[in-house]
């Protein structure tokens, strides 16, 4: 194949791929722009035509992933019902949401905060944990969890359960459960503890 013909099939979603690939591999702060003209097969000034760079392409990366992430608070059964079936919900998705956009989401867990984009993708992603936290802090109050175990510390188990899959779940692999599978076993697991016992 051809430069020229390379540049005319190129799109910004696939240059955006190819980058969050880069960066998982190398770290956004060990990724130049020359990494990631050779990973895509194009030239530098190829890239430039898209993006600004590498910053904007970072931004556009965890984008992706907050715009999934935030979605599943819009969804109807994020926003009706009591607090406890919309959490479980919330929990669900986001475990979801994280394993269909697995390359962004790991990309977004891994920033730290040495950017603009970075920042503002922290401070996204403190803005989401917080409206889980109080979906967990209404569910409490409904008297459906617990109200012995801390909300803050509740929620940072439950983040870490489901941030965790970033580490570990390979879809390309035979032996690794099914998304919806990996979605429900969280769920039950985490919500087990949660939930309070029923009245006899």
């Amino acid at each position: 194949m051809t430069t020229a013909a390379k540049r005319d099939t190129y799109t910004p979603q696939t240059l955006l791929a190819v980058a969050v690939e880069v960066f998982n591999e190398r770290g956004y702060d060990g990724t130049s722009m020359e990494h990631l003209s050779k990973a895509a097969g194009i030239s530098k000034s190829s890239i430039y035509h898209h993006v600004r760079g590498k910053e904007e392409l970072l931004r556009r990366s965890v984008s992706h992933a907050l715009d999934g992430l935030f979605a599943v608070l819009e969804e109807p059964a994020a926003r009706e019902g009591r607090a406890v079936d919309r959490l479980e919900h919330v929990t669900r998705r986001t475990a979801l949401v994280l394993m269909e956009r697995l390359p962004y989401v790991t990309l977004l867990l891994r920033v730290r905060g040495n950017t603009d984009a970075e920042r503002w993708a922290l401070e996204r992603r403190r803005e989401f944990d917080q409206r889980v936290a109080e979906l967990l802090r209404q569910a409490v109050a409904e008297g459906d969890l617990r109200a012995d175990i801390d909300v803050r510390l509740a929620t940072r188990l439950l983040f870490g359960m489901i941030n965790s899959i970033a580490e570990w779940y390979r879809p390309q692999r035979r032996d690794t459960a099914a998304a919806e599978d990996v979605a429900e076993a969280v769920v039950r697991t985490a919500f087990a503890g949660l939930r309070l016992p029923p009245t006899s």
